[in-house]
């Protein structure tokens, strides 16, 4: 354990923290089957964190890309994300840039990965030899008052963003910050929740507890 004192700096104390790095992705889709609809657009941050506390340190990369797809956009899909076969005609993933963050993670975030995850590894099945960490259903939301665990409903809660958007970067810089919250029960980060669910069960190193 480390004593701070008037004579430690903060760059010693640094030293004594025990960085990990974490990929968050957002997909929106063609439609809700990860079997017979695609992906249309991706975005992925990869971050820092400190497994000492849970605390989210800094972003290192972002990528966000859009993709035409080969089979049409359900009406009620579009609706939600906005997006229309205009929009990605000719579009294309880098597919390059998305495999480097994901190989600098040691695990995947989404919220509601069970949706997530099949989407994404259907394209890039190296992804599935990942560890994935649910912000939804991992986080006892509920527990600390929320009325729901859904995305744009946490993020208004905690005054994140005014205005409401249904697009995969907006809503991976949301959840991001949202992560970064303390909540009022224990005075610790959502995200260090998060990190404990996944060190539970072994998806994440337990040698690295918090």
């Amino acid at each position: 354990m480390l004593i701070l004192n008037k004579r430690t700096s903060a760059s010693q104390a640094m030293e004594f923290s025990i960085l990990g790095s974490a990929c968050f992705l957002d997909v929106e889709t063609t439609g809700f089957s990860p079997r017979t609809d695609e992906i249309v657009e991706l975005a992925i941050v990869l971050f820092e964190f400190d497994y000492a506390d849970g605390a989210i340190v800094k972003i290192v990369d972002t990528y966000s890309g859009l993709r035409e797809p080969s089979v049409p956009i359900h009406p009620g899909a579009s609706r939600v994300h906005g997006l229309t076969i205009d929009d990605l005609r000719g579009e294309r993933l880098d597919a390059r840039k998305i495999r480097g963050l994901m190989d600098q993670a040691e695990f995947m975030i989404a919220h509601n990965a069970s949706f997530d995850r099949p989407f994404v590894c259907r394209i890039f099945p190296e992804a599935d030899a990942k560890p994935w960490v649910c912000s939804c259903k991992e986080i006892s939301w509920r527990r600390y008052g929320f009325g729901s665990a859904r995305l744009q409903e946490l993020t208004r809660a905690c005054g994140i963003r005014a205005q409401q958007t249904h697009r995969a970067l907006d809503d991976v810089s949301d959840a991001i910050e949202l992560l970064r919250q303390t909540n009022s029960f224990t005075g610790a980060t959502f995200f260090s929740e998060l990190l404990r669910a996944g060190q539970a069960d072994g998806r994440i190193s337990r040698g690295r507890g918090i």
